[in-house]
């Protein structure tokens, strides 16, 4: 434990170095130690550390105006961002959709919460408010964010503060909660969101929110074909919101700038967070189809919600210049095939006896490990494989992002990898070979 830090650290029984200087793919610490990112900071950093040009472009806003409260200005700044980001979107968000920003994902969830109650109001539907998710997913640290997270070992100390709304299957073929296989499984878990509303009072659901790719959880889990068409059916048949959390999957992750965009899908809520601003700036955000923003005009015109810092000049700057440089560079475009030389890179890793699976979309990649490779039977918890891979990695001065409770919410080990876009194909080689020692140490081979 660190006595000498005043900061309330995510663990007190840890040592953190102090980070100095973030370059590239790379972030130098105060004892002299350079790390490759090969996370991406939590999947946050998109375009890499250190680009001076976004650091000018909000001092530039801050000298200007640095804040403005939104209930009685708007900013240059937020109104050119808000029409980039809908021009980026699914087709059924143009001529009409707006942006609703926020400092993060979690905000953008507790809004969407929000959003999808205050929505069924206004058009005279009192009785729904639930929002119902997936098993295993997660969504946000906030209560209401939270709520709708499905996560078993995140939930569980606040239980007793939790909404319950409902929970579906997850779609994880690796793990499948049916025991089955695709296509012979008729898309099973898709089909539970209709027997669960069929059986649990739809008339009083308001919305369906899932991860397109699931992030942390899962471990950048995708979905099969048909999947998120099929819930995007049902939820369209039973006349509830669609929900899409991009905030780990978006804003060019996995190859375009939604991850529904695989799939040609129409959401009517879409979230974004981490990488709008590739972490120079706290960005998230909150985009809403037409035919939503329309009950609200044709309504009382007043959504009952807001935070101090919503649409942050200096921030949705930040997020101005991040998208300038992606553009610039054409780095969505480089996203499959940074992702094509990572895979190959690891993919010498998937003959080790406890690797599970490596899967992913685009440079959103999950690394799981197992005791048994034939029956993919997790590690007992009490091993903490992940943790112990992630700190194996960082003894070869490599970052990683581990988790734990993949398979149930409790057992199951995987790591994330999502470096930023602009990894090279060495970089992608050293994250292969470093995880290649760690595993060594990890499992004594």
């Amino acid at each position: 434990m660190d006595n000498s830090s005043a900061i309330f650290a995510r663990h007190l029984h840890k040592a953190f170095p102090v980070a100095v200087r973030g370059e590239g793919c790379w972030i130098h610490t105060a004892d002299g130690r350079r790390f490759l990112d090969a996370s991406g900071q939590a999947a946050v950093v998109n375009i890499g550390h250190g680009v001076a040009e976004i650091g000018r472009a909000m001092a530039e806003q801050a000298s200007q105006i640095a804040f403005a409260h939104t209930s009685q200005f708007h900013t240059a700044s937020a109104e050119r961002l808000a029409g980039r980001l809908i021009a980026l979107a699914p087709a059924n968000f143009h001529n009409g959709g707006r942006v609703y920003f926020t400092s993060g994902g979690s905000e953008a969830n507790e809004t969407a919460i929000k959003l999808a109650r205050q929505y069924f109001l206004e058009r005279g539907f009192t009785r729904r408010y639930r929002v119902i998710s997936r098993r295993q997913s997660y969504h946000g640290s906030t209560l209401g964010a939270m709520s709708v997270s499905g996560n078993v070992a995140r939930r569980a100390p606040y239980a007793p503060l939790l909404a319950e709304w409902g929970h579906v299957a997850p779609c994880f073929c690796y793990h499948c909660p049916f025991e089955m296989k695709f296509p012979e499984c008729g898309l099973a878990c898709a089909e539970d969101l209709d027997s669960f509303l069929e059986q649990n009072d739809a008339e009083s659901v308001a919305a369906f929110i899932f991860e397109p790719v699931v992030g942390a959880t899962l471990g950048a889990a995708a979905p099969p074909p048909g999947y998120v068409a099929r819930i995007a059916e049902i939820c369209r048949r039973r006349g509830i919101l669609l929900i899409a959390d991009e905030i780990m999957s978006g804003m060019g992750r996995t190859g375009k700038p939604f991850a529904v965009q695989h799939w040609n899908v129409q959401p009517d809520i879409i979230l974004v967070g981490k990488g709008i601003a590739s972490g120079y700036a706290p960005l998230g955000a909150v985009l809403v189809a037409p035919h939503v923003v329309e009950a609200f005009e044709q309504g009382s015109g007043a959504f009952q919600h807001g935070f101090t810092y919503q649409a942050h000049p200096v921030a949705t700057a930040a997020g101005n210049a991040v998208l300038d440089y992606i553009e610039s560079r054409a780095l969505f475009d480089r996203v499959e095939r940074a992702a094509k030389i990572l895979r190959a890179a690891l993919a010498p890793l998937e003959s080790h006896p406890h690797m599970g699976e490596i899967r992913g979309r685009g440079l959103l990649v999950g690394v799981e490990f197992v005791k048994d490779k034939s029956t993919r039977e997790p590690f007992p918890k009490e091993e903490n494989i992940a943790d112990r891979i992630r700190q194996a990695a960082l003894e070869e001065d490599l970052l990683t992002y581990p988790t734990q409770g993949c398979v149930d919410g409790v057992r199951g080990d995987h790591i994330l990898l999502a470096p930023p876009f602009i990894v090279s194909d060495e970089e992608s080689a050293i994250i292969a070979r470093s995880l290649t020692t760690a595993l060594a140490r990890v499992f004594f081979q």
